[in-house]
């Protein structure tokens, strides 16, 4: 049994307040995203793609920079967010949810299109000759079809924001209480003597909480499956 202190403890609750806040944030517009990709034309596409897994390539403190200099409390956006939404990013623990909303967003997007891509057109096709509207075809017929997919960008989104680093730490800091989530604490602790035992009981829980992530998202992918089987 792991004998974890409260400042490990504290850092484990951030990190999956974090990852699941991002996560959640994501969904919505991680399944608007990866529809359009996947089933619409439109000027700018290639563009919205690129734009879209640009996260990916750039280096993550770049992303971060860039955060910083867009939601600082004196950028424009970090203005507008605390003074009409009451929400402020920098150095709290809501920035650090959105730097890793943002780093994480491309891997939900294309788990998330490669399921719509698979999907056979003529099962809307049917259910929009019966009358149904393509919204209605939407919640009743495409998302539920791939709901697999959006199990699996899910938490490869989760798994991505539970381990973010690079952005986090530039955008917010390591600030303990706060921003200091499982790998800013895991690098906090390889840089002070005898932090060894406690940076290797974070990376342990880290394993066990990706691990059973992904099992849970299988389970539930699998269930997706077979009730879009009828089974």
């Amino acid at each position: 049994m792991l004998e974890l202190t409260p400042e490990e403890w504290t850092a484990i609750r951030i990190s999956l307040r974090v990852a699941l806040v991002a996560t959640a944030a994501s969904l919505p517009f991680g399944i608007a995203v990866a529809y359009a990709l996947a089933r619409r034309q439109f000027w700018g596409k290639a563009a919205v793609d690129a734009l879209v897994h640009l996260p990916l390539v750039l280096p993550p403190v770049v992303t971060g920079y860039l955060l910083l200099i867009s939601f600082g409390r004196k950028a424009p956006l970090g203005m507008f967010f605390e003074k009409y939404v009451g929400i402020v990013f920098s150095f709290r623990w809501t920035g650090a949810a959105l730097a890793c909303a943002i780093m994480a967003f491309p891997l939900m997007v294309r788990a998330i299109r490669l399921s719509f891509e698979a999907i056979d057109h003529k099962l809307e096709d049917a259910s929009a000759t019966l009358g149904a509207g393509p919204l209605w075809v939407f919640l009743t017929v495409t998302l539920p079809l791939a709901l697999p997919g959006v199990i699996a960008g899910m938490v490869l989104c989760f798994a991505k924001a539970l381990g973010e680093f690079g952005a986090t730490i530039t955008f917010v800091s390591n600030i303990p209480g706060e921003t200091q989530t499982i790998a800013s604490a895991i690098y906090t602790l390889t840089q002070v003597p005898n932090g060894d035992a406690a940076a290797m009981r974070l990376v342990l829980v880290s394993i066990v909480i990706s691990f059973a992530a992904l099992v849970v998202s299988g389970w539930l992918a699998n269930r997706a499956v077979q009730r879009s089987h009828g089974d």
